[in-house]
């Protein structure tokens, strides 16, 4: 109850605050707050994913690529390390990083070389790739529908289904001939573990594409999550979508200014409201202090919310009501017109061939361990482990203070020993 009532404060005192926003703006820009700051933690959750890799001196590339049904999706790509494997000519074996639901490619960077993995993958010798979702903050465009129309939410009428059906196989077709190679690593955090697991089910010759799979607090069936905010919007899954569009609203907590001041000025070390932000983030991953690092939280809440579609929830509030992994209910005349059935066939995961690693946790309320069983038993025939972690929570795989050395090193070594 004391959680819940600190993130009712936070989000209260965000949305008061909303109405100030041009006030705010200019305060956060002054010289009244910044000295007191950190330079790099505040500096680092103002800069997007192309300045924060090039300010500690890493390659990057930014590459847009536009799906079949008009989205232009942005990948970032640190090609070499900056230390070691720092020779730009060589041909190295590629890793896609595919980001969660509400996340970015800024994940994978955001807590800072020797920490952030993207960097130790570059320093071991993989060309990394980082991938965006269609709505997130940097794949926010479309050939001829706007984002921000009042009339209408056509651009955000997408769930995870077609992320992994259309954008996910976008990317990677992209990468590997612009790359001019045949087959890449893939590592995913939960909803790019889920969007995986679609486009293998959908399209099953993407396996021949993949030399290994890592998957990362896998997120497939959900009948067992004990997510507070899921488990509340599966009661209503028939009703979400439909009573947001009549209020005009698609996307579902957008990257903006008021989260980065809230980070800077909220987070901070040395500030009592800091238990605030740690509480924000244990309500939704799980309770785990010892990975917990809080001086980099404005950093995180400077780029995370990164911005999704609602339908997104609404399609994990069904697999949650339903307790299945299946295509998203559009209702029975619609599934009519789109899946040829009056119910969402469910996804057929037996087609999931490629090496797949499932990193799970106990301590993790979004990917329960009866789910991810259930996931690995219905994986088909190959190499499928099971590779459970200490206590780590949701959020631990891309920011816990350990993680290098409990996880990354083990999925380098991994990679390396596949080819």
């Amino acid at each position: 109850m004391a959680r819940t009532t600190l993130i009712v404060l936070f989000a209260g005192f965000a949305v008061v605050s909303a109405g100030y926003a041009g006030v705010i703006e200019d305060l956060v820009n002054s010289d009244i707050i910044k000295p007191r700051f950190s330079d790099n933690v505040l500096e680092d959750a103002n800069l997007d994913v192309p300045e924060l890799v090039r300010k500690y001196r890493y390659p990057l590339e930014v590459h847009e690529v536009t799906t079949s049904d008009g989205y232009i999706l942005r990948m970032h790509r640190i090609p070499h390390g900056r230390d070691q494997n720092n020779a730009p000519s060589v041909k190295r074996p590629i890793v896609f990083l595919m980001h969660g639901l509400l996340c970015s490619s800024a994940d994978w960077v955001i807590m800072g070389p020797g920490n952030g993995f993207a960097y130790i993958l570059a320093e071991n010798g993989f060309d990394v790739w980082m991938g965006n979702a269609r709505g997130n903050y940097y794949s926010r465009r479309h050939v001829r529908l706007n984002p921000n129309s009042i009339l209408s939410n056509a651009f955000w009428e997408f769930s995870w289904d077609e992320i992994g059906n259309i954008d996910l196989p976008t990317m990677i077709d992209y990468t590997l001939k612009y790359t001019r190679q045949e087959k890449l690593h893939y590592i995913g955090h939960s909803q790019g573990t889920t969007s995986f697991f679609v486009m293998a089910s959908l399209r099953p010759e993407y396996n021949n594409k993949i030399i290994s799979m890592h998957a990362f607090a896998p997120v497939a069936y959900m009948a067992h999550n004990k997510s507070l905010l899921l488990n509340i919007l599966a009661r209503y899954v028939n009703d979400i979508e439909e009573l947001a569009s009549r209020f005009g609203i698609g996307e579902f907590m957008p990257n903006n200014q008021i989260m980065t001041w809230a980070g800077e000025s909220m987070c901070r070390d040395q500030v009592v409201t800091q238990a605030i932000c740690s509480n924000i983030l244990f309500l939704i991953g799980g309770w785990n202090e010892d990975q917990h690092n809080a001086t980099m939280m404005p950093a995180i809440f400077g780029h995370t919310p990164a911005g999704a579609a609602v339908r997104q929830f609404a399609h994990y509030g069904q697999s949650i009501a339903g307790k299945e992994f299946r295509r998203y209910d559009h209702g029975l005349l619609r599934n009519m017109i789109v899946y040829g059935n009056m119910r969402p066939p469910k996804y057929n995961l037996a087609n999931v061939r490629v090496p797949t690693f499932l990193h799970y946790s106990n301590n993790d309320p979004l990917s329960q361990v009866r789910d991810v069983y259930r996931l690995h038993q219905e994986l088909g025939e190959g190499i499928k482990m099971l590779l459970p972690l200490p206590s780590f929570t949701h959020l631990d795989y891309m920011w816990g203070i350990d993680a290098k050395t409990v996880l990354y090193d083990r999925v380098i070594a991994l990679m390396k020993s596949i080819g």
